[in-house]
Formats: C-alpha cells, sequence, structure tokens
C-alpha cells in the first residue's frame, strides 16, 4: 500500500511542476475580440429601402424594403479577415463585383466596391449607367445579428449624389453557443 500512496505523491508533484514550468497547455481568458473574426453560415440580408436618404434623384424614388439570403464563409490570413458570400442569388445588375467580399475593418465588416448604377427614371425611360463606389457596413450585435449602412456614390449623370440605406443581417439559424461574429 505504501507504494501506491507514494506513486500518487510522485505523480502530484510531478503534475506540480509540469504545470509551473508551463508545460501543460491552458485556456486563455483573452476577451473574445482577440480571436480571428468569423461570419459563417446562412444569413438574411435586408436592405430598409423604402427609408434611404441621400442627395441623389435615386434617394426620392419610392421602393419597398427587400432581403435575400446569403450563405457566408470567413477565413484569416496574415492578419486579414474576409467573409466572401459563397451562395446566394446573382444580382439583377452585372457590373458589380461577385462574389462579395466583407474586410474586418475596426469591429465591423465592411463591402467596398466599384459599379455602375443603373438610374431609373420612369416607365418607357431607358435606365442611364454611370459608375458609382459604395461601401457596405455591418457591425455584429450581441444578439448574433449584423447592422449598419450601405453607402453608394454615383458620379454624374441623373441619378448623381448619394444614397444611403440602413442595412442588417439576421441568421437564418440562429448560431450555436460561443458563436463569434466579432
Amino acid at each position: 500500500m505504501g507504494s501506491r500512496r507514494g506513486t500518487r505523491v510522485l505523480i502530484a508533484v510531478f503534475a506540480a511542476v509540469v504545470v509551473a514550468v508551463g508545460l501543460v497547455p491552458t485556456v486563455s481568458a483573452a476577451p473574445a475580440s482577440a480571436a480571428d473574426p468569423e461570419w459563417n453560415g446562412v444569413y438574411t440580408l435586408k436592405r430598409f429601402a423604402a427609408s434611404k436618404t441621400g442627395t441623389s434623384l435615386a434617394a426620392r424614388q419610392p421602393e419597398p424594403d427587400f432581403s435575400d439570403d446569403y450563405t457566408f464563409r470567413s477565413s484569416c490570413d496574415g492578419g486579414t479577415c474576409v467573409a466572401t458570400v459563397i451562395d446566394g442569388p446573382k444580382p439583377a445588375n452585372p457590373t458589380l463585383p461577385q462574389p462579395p467580399r466583407y474586410t474586418w475593418e475596426g469591429g465591423s465588416w465592411v463591402h467596398r466596391y466599384d459599379w455602375e448604377w443603373d438610374c431609373w427614371q420612369g416607365e418607357g425611360v431607358p435606365k442611364v449607367w454611370r459608375p458609382a463606389t459604395s461601401v457596405a457596413t455591418y457591425t455584429p450585435q450581441g444578439d448574433g445579428t449584423l447592422t449598419g449602412v450601405w453607402r453608394t456614390t454615383i458620379d454624374g449623370g441623373p441619378c448623381d449624389g448619394t444614397v444611403d440605406m440602413n442595412v442588417a443581417a439576421y441568421p437564418v439559424t440562429p448560431p450555436a453557443p460561443g458563436w463569434n461574429l466579432s
């Protein structure tokens, strides 16, 4: 019996030494923001077009809110994290860059892109295409959703000016415990 007790003491001393010199991995108490940000899974992206604002003629044209489901997959490489849309409806406007990619910047997912705005001027009037730059920003919220603003600047033509639209992303399937959008 003495041998068993001696073995237990030896194991306890060995374990204490191993922990003391840091040979055993430990769980870090680092804040969630220290982990790589992720935006993965299926989300409904809602654009609040009915309440859009801005200086462009397009900002004053009535339009309903609209939404679609998109699947995101994120990855980080060399300190840059990107969430890419890997599935979802294709845009009607062929000048929009595909697939959409959102870069993690200062606590938000940001999609910056250049494209051609197709300015609608009424039934039977041909659209006028003009260069545009958009920045869509989605900021993670504590409930698993993301909220933000989509701002487009249209250069020239009858729709010259800005269009600002609030946006939101809602998980189609709520995230599992321990999710990490930021």
